[in-house]
């Protein structure tokens, strides 16, 4: 189910006008993609089923590199990741969304005028009965 949700939330965000200025939005680090690029950090999951019904607990850390020289450059860029994510929809063909909730968020100045920030989120999902 873990795998699922990184690619449905993937094609998601790649699918917002609002975020058309990323250059690359991947499920890991671009391998090649100047600044702004959005990838999937890190995620896990844990037992969050019931007794009739599979389900999991996922935790999704999306990393933006952008390139600005203020602190807030990439606030806005930032708020439309975050909307966008917690905005996708509950019902797809392998999982159901139960719940979504931001959890944290981080920044940091990098070299070359590069800015690095992490958003968290916790998916509470359960697997579509067949």
């Amino acid at each position: 189910m873990e795998n699922a949700l990184r690619a449905a939330l993937i094609e998601w965000l790649r699918n917002d006008p609002d975020l058309a200025t990323i250059n690359a939005i991947e499920e890991e680090a671009p391998l090649r993609a100047s600044a702004p690029w959005l990838g999937i950090s890190a995620s896990a999951s844990a037992d969050w089923g019931t007794k009739d019904r599979p389900g999991r607990e996922v935790r999704i850390a999306l990393e933006l590199e952008s390139r600005s020289d203020e602190a807030g450059g990439d606030t806005t860029l930032l708020a439309a990741i975050e909307r966008r994510v917690l905005d996708l929809p509950p019902f797809h063909p392998t999982f159901e969304l139960a719940s979504i909730r931001f959890l944290r968020a981080r920044s940091e100045a990098r070299e070359n005028n590069l800015r690095g920030a992490l958003l968290e989120f916790r998916f509470r999902i359960f697997a579509v009965q067949a």
